[in-house]
């Protein structure tokens, strides 16, 4: 490792002032911070701590918290595919069948991945070099979190002309990583629901053949996830059929990470346990739309399913755990005070299953609370600092 490390310090000459490679200094630098602990330390005034931590490690371990979603969404999409196409026995699965499953939803997840990676990557790479500045961590996470939140029917061409529109207008523009005012892999999905509502909402049916990819023998592949998710099929006015363990295990029809709340919530774990993500912002979404939906529950409407179903429902579906844990959370996004992420969070929960009860032609509402919260984050946080100078200045003036 010693040898390695001396030889790519020597290779890093290159691209040093004056080196032959100065200006592609950013991707040197972009991999060295990635595959070294920098020995650098902050040189502006008002640092207290120095150390060889960056943000690149934290970007890690919240990539490390996404894994265990990320792998059983591949499982479940494989699943659903053999659901669709009556390959699984009444006995259930086989471990043949459980790789089969898994195999091809590998195969069904990875391109994506792969995209949003190049495209935003890539993105991030040449502002970096029109800038002279280093290449920004922040996309570690957002370029994971993209193929989670999108149907797996989605073209690709189509997610990457996303991610490149979220990148550019609403990162780069803002100034580049901790500077954007809205999530910008929720920025992605928005770009797609609008600009391609057919694939966003299940209007257009997802069938492939087998020979497309290269799996399963020439079975098609009939989708589960944009067209016949239990938020769809409440909103369209027919019976959920998931009980709350369905939803709870994951085995559901939805986004390829957000349907198992166990996958979820070890993820969540490890972002409490590190001090990467604050507990108090995740509690506070599951608060305000329990609450928010119990209050439905009181009042009841006989013509309206999403009024009817029960509170805890709302908690385990779609993508509202998958968003309270993973992107409420997000450090640049979300209030930063203590009284305000309670604030923030209660709000995104209220606004979600608002969003879901009153407005049938959207009804998941997480993407939409979040970034409505986001933008109202600053005012949240400058409101509670004002009312603890206001609360000081009257203890004094006694």
């Amino acid at each position: 490792m010693e040898k390695f490390y001396n030889l790519w310090k020597k290779f890093g000459q290159n691209f040093e002032k004056g080196g032959k490679l100065e200006k592609l200094s950013s991707f040197y630098d972009a991999f060295d911070t990635f595959l070294f602990t920098p020995s650098t330390t902050a040189k502006r005034l008002g640092a207290q701590i120095h150390d060889g931590s960056d943000s690149k490690r934290t970007m890690i371990l919240v990539v490390l918290a996404l894994v265990p979603a990320l792998l059983f969404g591949m499982f479940n999409v494989g699943y659903q595919h053999l659901l669709a196409t009556g390959q699984i026995p009444c006995c259930g699965l086989t471990c043949a069948l459980f790789w089969k499953a898994f195999g091809f939803g590998f195969l069904a997840v990875v391109p994506f991945i792969i995209v949003a990676y190049a495209v935003g990557l890539g993105i991030e790479f040449i502002v970096a070099q029109i800038k002279h500045e280093e290449v920004a961590e922040g996309f570690l996470v957002t370029g994971f979190i993209i193929p989670l939140i999108v149907p797996v029917n989605t073209p690709l061409w189509q997610v990457a002309v996303a991610v490149a529109f979220a990148v550019i207008f609403a990162k780069e523009v803002f100034g580049g990583t901790g500077y954007n005012i809205f999530n910008v892999a929720l920025i992605t999905r928005a770009f797609l629901f609008f600009a391609y509502p057919s694939h966003m909402t299940g209007d257009e049916p997802f069938i492939r053949t087998g020979a497309t990819w290269g799996w399963d023998g020439g079975h098609a592949l009939v989708d589960g996830f944009s067209g016949a998710t239990p938020l769809t099929q409440m909103a369209t006015g027919t019976p959920v059929a998931q009980s709350f363990w369905d939803m709870v295990n994951g085995l559901v029809p939805g986004s390829v990470g957000e349907t198992c709340i166990w996958a979820i919530l070890l993820g969540a774990i490890l972002l409490i346990a590190t001090g990467v993500a604050s507990w108090k912002t995740m509690l506070a979404v599951f608060v305000g739309g329990g609450l928010t939906a119990w209050l439905f529950n009181i009042a009841g409407n006989e013509t309206n399913l999403a009024a009817q179903y029960p509170w805890y429902m709302h908690l385990v579906s779609g993508g509202f755990a998958f968003g309270a844990v993973f992107m409420a959370t997000d450090p640049v996004t979300s209030a930063r005070t203590e009284c305000g992420k309670w604030i923030y969070g209660l709000l995104i929960g209220f606004v979600a299953v608002l969003v879901r009860v009153l407005n049938p032609g959207y009804p998941e509402g997480m993407m939409l609370a979040i970034l409505l919260m986001n933008a109202f984050a600053p005012l949240i946080d400058w409101c509670v600092v004002q009312a603890n100078i206001n609360r000081r200045a009257k203890r004094v003036i006694k």
